[in-house]
């Protein structure tokens, strides 16, 4: 299989986030994964500066173990203990079967559009 590919959107319209997702899954060839947020506001919310952090050292890294990481990112373990159980919720990590964490992506995509609020008027 290819590197593995992750998109991540902002879609307020969660119905049209999951067509989307489902039909790229239907495709005939390996089209990439997705998550969608509903605002910047929950991807930011669960995606912090640190938790990306985590994400980046692994990317590529293979497995590590948590306190590995913890030890690489200068931060105590039972707190990146956390944010990879928040990862892996989330679907950035995975845990493998000897306990310890991957990211399986080779490549992560943010698709993030602000726009201006209509006005009033």
């Amino acid at each position: 299989m290819a590197e593995r590919t992750l998109t991540i959107t902002m879609d307020p319209d969660w119905r049209r986030a999951l067509r989307a997702a489902a039909s790229s899954a239907g495709a005939e060839r390996y089209q990439g994964e997705r998550l969608n947020f509903e605002t910047p506001g929950a991807f930011f919310g669960h995606l912090t500066a640190r938790r990306w952090a985590l994400v980046e050292m692994l990317m590529g890294a293979g497995e590590l173990g948590v306190r590995e990481l913890a030890r690489r990112a200068e931060r105590d373990v039972k707190r990146v203990h956390e944010d990879v159980e928040r990862l892996t919720e989330l679907g950035l990590v995975e845990r493998t079967d000897r306990g310890g964490v991957i990211c399986p992506y080779g490549n992560i995509h943010v698709d993030m559009h602000f726009h201006r609020a209509a006005s009033a008027a």
